[in-house]
């Protein structure tokens, strides 16, 4: 269900009246929706979080996406256009602009659910309401600032351009709204996450599509990871695993690698089923039909990059599907819901669930800020139990890394490869390397490796069928996706070009 209200500024989507969709919400005789109780306020927030996909436009921005040339047998605008970091202005599914729409029209929810409590006094009672909308609105703001702005930099985030932080209801139609600078959207983020964390309790009727302890400690550990924040990322990302059969909490593809086609990406999404998902969202995409055939995607020489040995010298245990015709390779990942409107003339809408928070992005995280605190051990820890559940034919102590074998196999990394706001110790940068790289499989066509060549300013070179090359450099004005049109219409200062 999707609770719609009186949208304003068409691209911000902030609250004027909540009108209901469902019976729980009563309609007053003016139109105008009262949120009264706590059982309106937990409907209510079933709308916080962003109803849409950032992998369809994230995914071929990175170096994981290739030109597939004639064996594609789809063209998709979003897929093209920002394979090559074009300013899109499109408002269809899975676009920039949808997504910005959505995320603020999540923002909307929080911001009237959190107004409600205070209406009805607050206390303990409604603590646990009161974090959920406070986490929601924190990483619906996070995942803006990130894909809006500029990478978080201590030295210029007080002066780059950051995003509107929304927190009010609006009352005024077609109010002012500026953009924040990037400092002070994370100092925002971290006060609402910080607040609410404490508040959060784990009884939802379906854990795995709000914030569980798990799945808000899960943010936190991403949140600081930005931040540079090591030891914070230990601790967030240690209560988000636990600290027993870890390795039973993460995603085991070696498991799961004998399933068929459509076993496997039912599985992947499931909320109940896979443990390894913390938190999901179902939005309105057809990026089910777009994963494997689109152009721009898994070329033949990616999926080899990619997907055959890991560090390990295992082969990874991922499953990989031809469909569509020869050289359209797919790693199951993705299923679509229709929802039907009008059963009659077969229209409706379709629904994809992505992932947005799992046991194994936190495990890597954790492996990452061990490295940059010098704690070698327990980050090839971690690296070996990532390992473990997703390399075919693993044995010990055949694959199990050491300090010493990592530190070879990247021994000759180019030493400006990476290169965030913090420096890299030279004895680290051999075990942050290792857990970009197998990031950079495990969360393939998830977005995610858009989030680490952001934040460590990676360089990227993509090039088309023809061999012509084309790069985004390091500190390229385009890594800050082009602000919405419309909005910029209204009074919202586009990025730098």
């Amino acid at each position: 269900m999707k609770i719609s209200n009186f949208e304003i500024l068409k691209y911000l989507s902030i609250v004027l009246v909540m009108v209901s969709c469902d019976e729980v919400l009563d309609e007053n005789p003016d139109n105008r929706t009262f949120i009264d109780s706590p059982e309106k306020i937990a409907e209510l927030l079933v709308g916080a979080y962003p109803e849409a996909g950032y992998v369809p436009f994230l995914e071929p921005m990175s170096d994981n996406a290739g030109d597939k040339g004639s064996s594609a047998t789809r063209d998709f605008r979003v897929n093209e256009e920002m394979y090559f970091w074009r300013d899109l202005n499109d408002t269809d599914n899975d676009t920039p602009s949808d997504y910005w729409i959505e995320t603020y029209e999540a923002i909307s929810h929080t911001n009237q659910a959190l107004s409600s409590i205070e209406a009805l006094g607050g206390g303990a009672d409604l603590n646990p309401l009161r974090g959920e909308a406070l986490l929601c609105r924190a990483y619906a703001h996070f995942m803006l600032v990130n894909i809006f702005s500029k990478a978080y930099n201590p030295e210029t985030s007080a002066t780059d351009l950051g995003i509107p932080y929304v927190t009010a209801p609006e009352t005024v139609l077609l109010g002012n709204f500026e953009r924040s600078n990037v400092a002070e959207v994370y100092r925002n983020i971290r006060r609402d996450l910080e607040e609410g964390l404490p508040l959060i309790e784990d009884n939802y009727e379906v854990p795995a599509f709000h914030f569980t302890k798990a799945a808000a400690n899960a943010f936190a550990s991403r949140f600081y990871l930005v931040l540079g924040e090591w030891e914070a990322v230990v601790r967030h990302s240690t209560l988000a695993l636990g600290t027993t059969n870890i390795e039973g909490k993460l995603r085991n593809i070696v498991a799961s690698s004998n399933l068929t086609f459509q076993e496997e990406f039912t599985l992947y999404t499931s909320s109940t089923e896979e443990p390894a998902n913390l938190l999901l969202v179902s939005g309105n995409s057809i990026y089910r039909r777009m994963d494997a055939v689109a152009r721009y995607q898994l070329t033949p020489r990616l999926t080899g990059l990619l997907f055959n040995d890991n560090i390990s010298g295992g082969q990874w245990a991922y499953s990989i599907f031809s469909r569509g015709g020869s050289g359209n390779n797919s790693v199951p990942k993705y299923q679509e819901y229709f929802r039907v409107t009008n059963q009659a003339a077969d229209i409706g809408f379709a629904f994809v669930t992505f992932v947005l928070l799992s046991t194994d992005e936190v495990l890597l995280n954790r492996a990452e800020a061990y490295a940059m605190l010098g704690e070698l051990d327990a980050a090839v820890n971690d690296i070996n139990l990532s390992l473990q559940v997703k390399t075919a034919n693993y044995e010990i102590p055949d694959n199990l890394l050491t300090t010493d074998i990592i530190a070879d196999v990247y021994r000759e990394l180019p030493i400006d490869l990476y290169t965030p706001f913090y420096e890299i110790p030279e004895n680290a940068l051999p075990f942050v390397a290792a857990v970009l790289d197998i990031k950079r499989t495990v969360f393939y066509n998830e977005g995610l490796r858009w989030l680490d060549i952001k934040r460590h300013d990676v360089a990227i070179e993509h090039q088309d069928f023809s061999g012509n090359s084309f790069v985004l450099p390091k500190g390229d004005n385009r890594r800050a996706i082009q602000i919405p049109e419309a909005a910029q219409a209204l009074g919202i200062v586009e990025n730098p070009r």
